[in-house]
């Protein structure tokens, strides 16, 4: 193994005969490919370097197991990629290249905004933005990123309120003259609870989907065989679905295992990772007897966590650049307790009652009373600020109101370092949030009040709390689950 971080290899050292502490470059990797003499190399299970090293390795002479280098770069490459799914029939959002500023307005005209933009080879969603205006889009060109002839920057339609969708599937049909004859196993589908344009290392998610209609969760899974067939994958793929109604859109493939694959892996009792080095290495699935999906009778609920109290002051909104420094898991057979225990997991746990305080953006004003509605049936006094107060009072609900930071104290920060403000729920108000919103969502992380910034986290907070109050949890193993 060779793996240019300490830290991630100092939990378990002993997966591997040898361990290189070596930069992952070209040439370092060659050495030690030489050196110890190897029959092939594996560039599937370390994200996005290894990939951009596959084809210079090959060139050299080194065996790539599992999906070729080839395939890989179509994937990667958005005019081929573009290019199969046209082949493929399969929707996706409409998008540009530009290698520079003129061309991109040029884009995002087609397109129309909002879009979104980022440069193509990144790593962890970096540089990635949600842009909304012509002159957003000419500051990103500017001073985000260094786009040029060799390094365009992807512009695509952002998709509002989209839901995403992440799959991860294992398959050995680059090994058959014939992909026809191949074998493809999805091993999970997670629905995102956050709306699509949050990074997929951030955002919570489900498993099995849970709003998804059979429908579209079949046309998902013909998708996802249709592209493991035409790249001829060996091993693991990642796609990034975003579904609007009825309609599946593929963000992205990757022909390797994401992030998610530990998750889905503890979730369905089965190690994708150790079954897909065995694929690479010349054993088909139907040898490894794991050729049916596996739904499961419970809820698999992934939860990020994030580093934001040892950050005073920045703000902890999400978006398409990751932010998390770890994950963690719920597990249960009832939805909302699965979500409520990957929250205490995250160290954010549920209130059972109190207070809470909303303040939407004008956006999500129609659905705000239906939100608060839920707290108010569970017993929560609701406290918001005028705007929001009035939506609320409109649909026949009672509700505290408090000053907004700038008309005068009692405002929410009061309440909040009081401890009179038991869960917040903000979503922010447009591109650039307002200050008071900041200095809201920083004091709620600084008090240690459970925050949602989206109106989804809130509904599964509801759900989680209707649950907990209902039946309250139980604990089991993992085990007893499989």
């Amino acid at each position: 193994m060779v793996n240019s971080n300490p830290e991630t290899v100092s939990t378990d050292y002993d997966t591997s005969d040898k361990l290189f502490f070596e930069p992952l470059t070209l040439e370092d990797v060659l050495h030690i490919y030489e050196r110890e003499q190897c029959w092939g190399a594996i560039a599937q299970f370390g994200g996005q370097t290894p990939l951009n090293l596959a084809l210079g390795l090959q060139k050299n002479g080194v065996n790539i197991i599992g999906t070729s280098p080839q395939s890989i770069e179509v994937a990667e490459d958005r005019k081929l990629f573009s290019a199969m799914l046209d082949k493929l029939k399969i929707p996706q959002p409409p998008n540009g290249l530009a290698t520079n500023e003129a061309e991109a307005l040029v884009a995002s005209k087609r397109v129309g905004y909002p879009v979104l933009v980022r440069p193509s080879f990144v790593l962890g969603g970096r540089a990635m933005q949600i842009v909304y205006s012509d002159a957003e889009l000419s500051h990103y060109m500017r001073f985000a990123v260094e786009a040029g002839p060799d390094r365009p920057v992807l512009v695509d339609k952002f998709l509002e309120d989209a839901t995403e969708v992440d799959v991860d599937c294992i398959t050995d049909v680059g090994q058959f003259e014939n992909p026809a004859d191949g074998t493809i196993v999805i091993g999970g589908m997670l629905e995102h609870i956050e709306f699509a344009g949050v990074h997929s290392g951030d955002a919570a998610m489900v498993l099995p989907p849970h709003t998804l209609s059979p429908s579209v969760i079949e046309t998902i899974r013909q998708y996802t065989h249709a592209m493991a067939r035409e790249l001829k994958v060996i091993g693991l793929m990642n796609v990034q679905y975003a579904v609007k109604g009825e309609t599946v859109y593929v963000l992205e493939v990757n022909p390797r295992a994401s992030r998610t694959v530990p998750f889905v892996s503890k979730a369905i009792g089965r190690p994708l990772a150790k079954l897909a080095a065995k694929v690479m290495a010349g054993k088909t699935l139907k040898e490894l007897g794991f050729t049916e999906e596996i739904w499961t009778k419970y809820w698999a609920v992934k939860e990020s966590v994030f580093p934001f109290n040892k950050f005073h002051g920045q703000d902890i909104l999400l978006s398409p650049e990751m932010r998390s420094t770890g994950e963690v898991m719920g597990l249960d057979a009832d939805l909302g307790v699965a979500y409520a225990k990957s929250q205490m997991a995250a160290n954010s746990p549920l209130p059972l009652k109190g207070s809470v305080f909303l303040s939407v953006s004008d956006a999500h004003k129609a659905h705000a009373a239906e939100v608060a509605k839920q707290f108010a049936d569970l017993g929560f006094e609701l406290i918001a600020t005028n705007g929001t107060a009035a939506v609320l009072e409109k649909a026949g609900l009672k509700v505290r109101r408090v000053y907004k930071l700038a008309e005068g104290r009692p405002n929410a920060i009061d309440l909040l370092k009081n401890k009179e403000i038991q869960l917040v729920i903000n979503t922010p108000a447009g591109q650039s949030p307002r200050a008071d919103e900041i200095k809201i969502r920083t004091t709620a992380v600084y008090t240690g009040t459970p925050i949602m910034t989206t109106l989804s986290g809130a509904r599964a907070a509801a759900l989680g709390i209707a649950a907990l109050q209902k039946s309250g949890y139980a604990v089991r193993t993992v085990q007893e689950y499989h």
